[in-house]
């Protein structure tokens, strides 16, 4: 059974950090790029970050670009967001996503909520 768990959301002041994690089992893990989405409200998902199978390559959107870092452990099959310098902007659920060829996995994501 193909499982993603995010954790770590939560309430924070602007200018905070948090840590996002996921967790994953019942699939090839480290075959699979990986991905952080959000949804802010009243606004479409949006792609907040990549990162290759290996790790060695990783992409940003726009708007978090030098705040967020994306990282992985294969070996623990989790994915990481390192999250600082944070906006009331980036308030919102937070999913993580496997993907290889046509196969993708969601998890049922976390609330990060930035407010002072």
């Amino acid at each position: 059974q193909v499982q993603l768990v995010e954790s770590g959301g939560g309430l924070v002041q602007p200018g905070g950090s948090l840590r996002l994690s996921c967790a994953s089992s019942g699939f090839a893990f480290s075959s699979y790029t990986l991905r952080w989405y959000r949804q802010g409200p009243g606004k479409e998902r949006e792609l907040v970050a990549t990162i290759s199978p290996g790790g060695g390559v990783t992409n940003y959107g726009d708007s978090v670009k030098g705040r967020f870092t994306i990282s992985r452990d294969n070996a623990k099959k989790t994915v990481y967001l390192q999250m600082n310098s944070l906006k009331p902007e980036d308030t919102g659920p937070y999913y993580c996503n496997a993907v290889r060829n046509l196969n993708a996995f969601w998890g049922q994501g976390t609330q990060v909520t930035v407010s002072s």
